[in-house]
């Protein structure tokens, strides 16, 4: 067998694994199904992605796991939609929401005016919710305090005053787009004014920077306090109230009472200035949000909570990480690699073939990932279908690529030899072309190892999760620890495929490129 040929290996590499890996997962569903009447009642708890809701998720998984239960935490799972479609999927349990969002964003349609019809509309979807926790979270509209009295602003009404109109706003994406957003405010109070859209956690540096001068608050970010800001008064009456409650499955309340009655104990429990105060060690003292929510649990539930001894948190990351890459790596080789073949073969077929997967490069990696939650929920299984559609594209090219400069004469020897064109395919062609397709997928690869970290988004794991957490608390170190690590390995990645190239790619090859260089 020529050397060259072991290029082939990939695809039937690639296929084992694909296979091993549904195996095992049957393997592992078929083990749980057996072992689930032994094991203690499981639940799932969510959390959007700030640092409140987390600080809330660890706070249920305490509680959860202190009444007995095997409680996994979901944390950080995007914005409101994300986590209530997970919610509805059957994707997690339970997760902490708010009121007005309830009304105003989720159940728009519905034209709630009372929390009765709110339950009632939730009751219809499969859905139920406690009492409010014991605070109120709405949102707000603010800036320095120190630029307010220069302005002589107090309430959102004074910003549509004619010499208010140059001021310089930025909300978060969601605030914009909401129902109970800028939209709606912008019309209540008549606003002559054009925001921009920047993170909701950047967007404090800017306004202390002064390089924007309002943006959206909530009521209990510890931001407020800490860089002395001014909430303007709603004098309109706007925003509607946002109590936080907890958001859970009717068949998790049939199902674990018991833990449901644990999870409620929070009903009443937690002021507004207890959640500032959580908020503000989490995110100005960085203090980890397990450690914040134990603390509050203790503190003001009489509980004594034992912080499980922390793992190697790095290798997680990385195991998921490469779980990540590797698995739509391979199936992104296996599909790929054939579909370079036929639009070689076939012209016609192959222009519309990069002409699709071409498309499919340009596509968002945001956008693909929401477009994928309704279809496979949330966590690694949307990360890695994103991730095999990114992949295609670099080694369809470096397919159809190697096996077009392969010279005429080459190709016509190998048909004068009396080779079929399945073993010119196999001995000839795909050898030639070796080179090529390695490139193209070491570039997958390289791509696939940084685009991974979008997965943490969605509750996929893996380097994405402390880049997150470094953005969301402004903590430098958090977000090199996931991008560092994430840079190694693209170059390890990098430095495989040319290691392990001697043994795939023919010497002759090799050598007639380096004497190119």
């Amino acid at each position: 067998m020529q050397k060259g040929t072991h290029v082939l290996i990939v695809l039937s590499v690639s296929l084992r694994l694909c296979v091993s890996v549904l195996i095992l997962a049957g393997f592992q569903t078929v083990n749980r199904s057996t072992a689930c009447a032994a094991e203690p009642p499981r639940v799932r708890i969510g959390s959007k992605a700030s640092i409140e809701n987390i600080v809330l998720g660890e706070l249920l998984t305490h509680l959860a796991r202190a009444a007995g239960a095997k409680a996994e935490h979901r944390s950080a799972l995007g914005g409101t939609q994300i986590a209530y479609q997970a919610l509805l999927k059957g994707e997690i349990d339970v997760y902490t929401e708010y009121t007005g969002t309830l009304e105003k964003e989720i159940l728009e349609d519905e034209h709630i005016r009372t929390p009765q019809q709110l339950r009632d509309a939730l009751t219809k979807r499969g859905l139920a919710m406690s009492e409010s926790l014991g605070f109120s979270n709405p949102y707000a509209i603010g800036l320095t305090d120190r630029r307010a009295s220069e302005l002589n602003i107090s309430k959102i009404s004074d910003l549509a005053r004619p010499e208010h109109a140059g001021l310089k706003l930025a909300f978060s994406e969601e605030f914009v787009h909401r129902p109970d957003g800028w939209g709606g405010l912008k019309a209540e109070y008549n606003l002559p004014l054009t925001p921009k859209t920047m993170d909701h956690n950047l967007a404090y540096h800017g306004v202390v920077a002064g390089s924007i001068e309002v943006t959206d608050f909530y009521a209990t970010d510890a931001e407020i306090q800490y860089y002395q800001l001014r909430t303007l008064e709603d004098d309109h009456g706007y925003f509607p109230s946002y109590h936080c409650v907890l958001l859970y499955r009717q068949s998790f309340a049939e199902q674990s009472p018991e833990i449901l009655a644990a999870l409620k104990r929070l009903e009443g429990a937690i002021g507004n200035t207890s959640m500032m105060e959580m908020n503000a060690r989490a995110k100005i003292d960085h203090i980890s949000p397990t450690k914040v929510a134990a603390d509050f649990a203790a503190s003001k539930l009489g509980m004594k909570i034992v912080l499980p001894r922390p793992a190697s948190q790095m290798l997680i990351y990385t195991r998921e990480h490469l779980y990540l890459v590797c698995i739509s790596l391979a199936a992104a080789v296996a599909v790929a690699l054939p579909l370079g073949i036929w639009s070689y073969k076939w012209p016609r077929l192959g222009h519309a073939i990069l002409g699709i997967v071409g498309v499919v490069q340009t596509l968002p990696s945001m956008a693909v990932l929401v477009f994928m939650i309704p279809l496979l929920g949330i966590g690694p299984k949307p990360a890695i279908v994103a991730l095999f559609l990114y992949s295609l594209l670099p080694i369809v090219r470096g397919t159809v690529t190697g096996l077009r400069e392969i010279p005429t004469n080459l190709k016509e020897s190998a048909i004068v030899l009396g080779l079929t064109s399945r073993a010119r395919l196999w001995l000839v062609e795909l050898p030639m072309a070796s080179r090529s397709i390695l490139a193209g997928i070491k570039t997958a690869a390289v791509i696939n190892v940084g685009t991974a970290t979008i997965g943490a988004l969605i509750g996929a794991g893996g380097y994405g999760a402390p880049i997150l957490s470094g953005l969301r608390l402004n903590d430098v170190s958090l977000i090199l620890q996931g991008a560092v690590p994430a840079a190694l390995m693209a170059l390890l990645a990098q430095a495989g495929f040319e290691a392990v190239e001697p043994f795939l790619v023919p010497r002759g090859l090799r050598l007639a490129a380096a004497g190119k260089n």
